[in-house]
C-alpha cells in the first residue's frame, strides 16, 4: 500500500444515496491507500457530486468549500417530515400547496437539528440522537435561482442555485406541508456532475482562482513559504483578499493571500 505522499489530486465523485460523506471518504482511504477528505457535506439521502480531497490536495479544501452549488430536488407535496427528508417520521396532510414558487435572495435559515455544524462544541444531530431540543442558530444564505421544473398532483421539482451552507430541505419546508424527497448535486462552483468519475490535479482543481505565475527564483521562495511581490491591487480591505495560485511551469506550488503589496503563501504544495 502506498503511503500516497506525492499524491495530490481532486476527485470528482458521484455519490449514492444511504451512504454519508464521511462513508465515502472512508472507502476511498481505504482503496488508495491516501489520505483524503472532501469539500461539502452531502446528507446520507442525497446524491451526486462529492468533491473528494486525495493526498496532499486535502490542504486545499478551504478553496472549495465555498463554492456555489447547483441542485435538483423533489418535493413531495401533502406530507411532512420530521427531519425535512425521507428519513424523518412521515406525516401525510393532504393539504397541497397552492403556490410552489420557492424564496430566492437572502434567506435566513435556522439550523436543523440533523445538521453536522456544532453547537455548544456537539454536533446537533448528536444531540438529537440523544434526544435533546435546542433553539439552534439562524444564518442567512443566498438563494441565486429556484426554478420549478415541472408539478405533478403530489410533487414539484426544482433546480435550485445557491450558496454553501444551504439546506435545501429546509428550503423546501417553506412550502409548509412538503418535504423533500430527492436530492440531487449536479454541480460545485465550475464542476459538473457529468463529469463523475475524473481526477483533476490541484491546478486544475484551483483553475477559478486568479494566477500568478512565478519565475525560477519566486517558485523557490515560494517552496520555502516566504512571499512574492504582487503589483496586480493594493489590498486595503479583507474583502479583497481573495487567493491566488502560484504557479511554475504548469504546476501548482501554493496558494497566497494578497496582503498589501505581496503574495504570501498560506499552503505550499510543492
Amino acid at each position: 500500500m502506498s503511503s500516497g505522499g506525492d499524491v495530490a489530486a481532486v476527485l470528482l465523485y458521484d455519490k449514492p444515496a444511504g451512504l454519508t460523506s464521511h462513508d465515502v471518504v472512508a472507502a476511498v482511504r481505504r482503496e488508495r491507500g491516501v489520505k483524503a477528505g472532501h469539500a461539502g457535506t452531502l446528507d446520507p439521502f442525497a446524491t451526486g457530486l462529492l468533491l473528494v480531497l486525495l493526498g496532499r490536495a486535502t490542504r486545499l479544501q478551504r478553496y472549495l468549500l465555498g463554492l456555489p452549488k447547483v441542485y435538483r430536488a423533489t418535493a413531495r407535496l401533502g406530507w411532512r417530515s420530521s427531519t425535512g427528508d425521507p428519513d424523518g417520521e412521515l406525516t401525510e396532510t393532504g393539504r397541497v400547496p397552492s403556490d410552489l414558487a420557492l424564496p430566492i435572495g437572502t434567506v435566513s435559515q435556522r439550523l436543523p437539528m440533523t445538521s453536522a455544524v456544532k453547537v455548544g462544541g456537539r454536533r446537533l444531530y448528536e444531540r438529537a440522537h440523544r434526544g435533546e431540543e435546542i433553539e439552534t442558530p439562524e444564518r442567512e444564505i443566498e438563494v441565486y435561482r429556484a426554478e420549478l421544473q415541472s408539478a405533478e398532483q403530489d410533487r414539484a421539482r426544482y433546480e435550485i442555485e445557491c450558496s454553501t451552507g444551504t439546506y435545501v430541505r429546509t428550503l423546501v419546508e417553506t412550502l409548509e406541508d412538503a418535504y423533500c424527497e430527492q436530492l440531487m448535486r449536479i454541480a460545485v462552483g465550475p464542476f459538473r456532475l457529468d463529469d463523475a468519475g475524473a481526477e483533476l490535479t490541484p491546478a486544475e482543481a484551483l483553475r477559478f482562482l486568479p494566477e500568478r505565475e512565478l519565475n525560477e527564483d519566486e517558485a523557490d521562495a515560494v517552496s520555502h513559504g516566504r512571499p512574492v511581490p504582487w503589483a496586480e491591487q493594493r489590498v486595503t480591505s479583507n474583502e479583497e483578499r481573495t487567493p491566488v495560485r502560484l504557479t511554475f511551469e504548469g504546476r501548482l506550488l501554493g496558494v497566497a493571500r494578497p496582503q498589501q503589496d505581496a503574495l504570501r503563501p498560506e499552503v505550499v504544495l510543492a
